[in-house]
């Protein structure tokens, strides 16, 4: 029987059975060796396993553990789509996490199936890896700290009597909650550049459905020239001032009412299906834009719901930060939460939100994922609404920050604000996180220019902690057991 995908996840290849053609062996302390025995492949294999059918007939799917793990190399390395294949084809290593069982000179497949995995494997795959992988790595270094934990203490036991059991408490942890930007690939937008590439568009669309009819039907003038060069007047300008972007803003709305007069009158005689998908998905996104750039000229303001800032990528939003850096940001706006340095990925939208709202799901999260709710939540101002501070204290979780109203003169301010710097000084572990994101990982410009496809950024790092912390606990391990040999002598 034909099974469009061949389940071998199961299928645990030793590093030492690895063939090389070279000779030697593989290495069981490499990074990329110990990485393959993080991720929970057989788990994966069986969701990803059921997106296909029995009765499809065509060439048998690559291995989940393949499409995933290119994903990771491709997030881990910060590499385009050919770099990716080409570097899986020079390492054995990486051939190795990828559940090959030989060295090979050949691609194992072609670099335009990464969109493909990047499909098929999307952000609801991977924020459930990242739940498996991040849980099971957090219950592991919370069982390791119990381990750690000295006898007497647990027993609660000193100088022989035995203490009054305390009453467990029923909360435990501590959650750190953020928002930050993703910033898309996309060149900084302006109105008229924006409203170039529009013309330059529509006049290839033009030529596209006035093909059929070359020499039979006069070409439809288009003024592409004037058009180009009424563009290149206010571009090439230093400091362009405000009556002459608004008059070249005008010229180029008047270039593309025209264009798209002439292709609505081309679509009378042939038919938009000449077009290509992308030539079609342009023309959409080029009368929206038409739309939006003439109401805002018209009613001479600079906002306007759900504005479009790339032709190519329309799902972009400017996200208004406010930042030192940069006021606005054009990408995706995420809010992520933190729980012993490991993280997930809370919400994702293209549009701005206010991530205050985000607190209630984030502990309903928690709770769902340990069994239990936070000690404590740690976040910044806009977190601490009343409706959330109701909703933590009715949970008994201590929420960060000072509490509502003048402050009371029995309060003690000392105490108030040690214990406001000893949550700013644990709420910078957030700040970390997205700091490794964007400068290594590549959160802080996504190139992914599908919607779907550019969410895969936060399982890589939660493997790089446990491997990290999985290489720090055998060092400890190891100066644990010299010490105690040392001893013994």
């Amino acid at each position: 029987m034909y099974e469009p995908y061949a389940n071998k996840a199961n299928q645990l290849l030793l590093p030492s059975d690895f063939f090389l053609p070279f000779g030697g062996r593989l290495n069981p302390e490499n990074r990329w060796v110990k990485l393959a025995q993080l991720v929970p492949w057989a788990k994966i294999d069986q969701k990803y396993a059921k997106s296909f059918k029995k009765s499809f007939k065509g060439q048998r799917a690559v291995s989940v553990r393949m499409a995933l793990g290119a994903l990771i190399i491709q997030e881990r390395l910060q590499l385009p789509d050919r770099e990716t294949v080409e570097q899986i084809v020079e390492n054995p290593y990486l051939q190795y996490f990828l559940g090959l069982s030989g060295y090979q000179d050949l691609p194992p497949f072609h670099h335009s199936l990464m969109t493909h995995f990047r499909k098929r494997l999307g952000e609801a795959v991977i924020a459930e890896v990242n739940e498996w992988i991040a849980i099971e790595a957090a219950k592991q270094e919370q069982e390791r700290n119990d381990d750690d934990v000295p006898p007497a203490s647990k027993t609660g036991s000193t100088g022989g009597r035995k203490r009054a059991k305390a009453e467990p408490d029923p909360n435990q942890g501590t959650l750190l909650l953020d928002a930050t930007c993703a910033p898309a690939d996309i060149a900084y937008p302006t109105d008229i550049t924006l409203l170039n590439q529009a013309c330059e568009k529509l006049e290839a669309i033009i030529d596209t459905l006035h093909a059929p009819h070359s020499g039979k039907r006069p070409k439809p003038r288009t003024y592409r020239e004037k058009a180009r060069n009424a563009y290149l007047a206010i571009a090439k300008q230093r400091r362009i001032g405000y009556k002459a972007l608004r008059r070249g803003i005008g010229r180029q709305l008047t270039f593309i009412k025209r264009d798209l007069r002439i292709i609505e009158e081309l679509a009378t005689v042939t038919p938009l299906t000449v077009l290509s998908k992308q030539q079609y998905k342009n023309l959409l996104v080029i009368q929206e834009l038409y739309r939006q750039q003439r109401v805002m000229y018209t009613t001479r303001t600079h906002q306007i719901e759900d504005r479009i800032v790339s032709i190519h990528q329309p799902h972009v939003r400017p996200i208004v930060r406010r930042k030192a850096k940069a006021k606005v940001e054009f990408g995706a706006k995420v809010s992520v939460s933190l729980v012993r340095g490991y993280a997930f990925l809370e919400r994702r939208q293209w549009d701005n939100f206010n991530e205050g709202v985000t607190l209630i799901e984030s502990v309903e999260a928690y709770k769902e994922r340990f069994g239990y709710y936070p000690k404590e939540v740690l976040a910044d101002q806009i977190y601490r609404n009343r409706e959330n501070r109701a909703y933590c204290k009715e949970r008994g979780i201590r929420l960060s920050g000072p509490p509502l109203g003048r402050p009371s003169l029995q309060a003690d301010s000392g105490e108030l604000k040690r214990v406001a710097r000893q949550d700013a000084s644990e709420r910078n572990a957030i700040e970390g996180k997205f700091g490794e994101g964007k400068r290594k990982y590549g959160l802080g410009r996504i190139r992914a220019r599908l919607k779907e496809t550019s969410g895969a950024v936060i399982a890589v790092m939660n493997l790089e902690r446990r491997l990290r912390l999985l290489f720090f606990f055998i060092f400890r391990m190891l100066i644990r057991s010299n010490s105690q040999a040392i001893l013994a002598v």
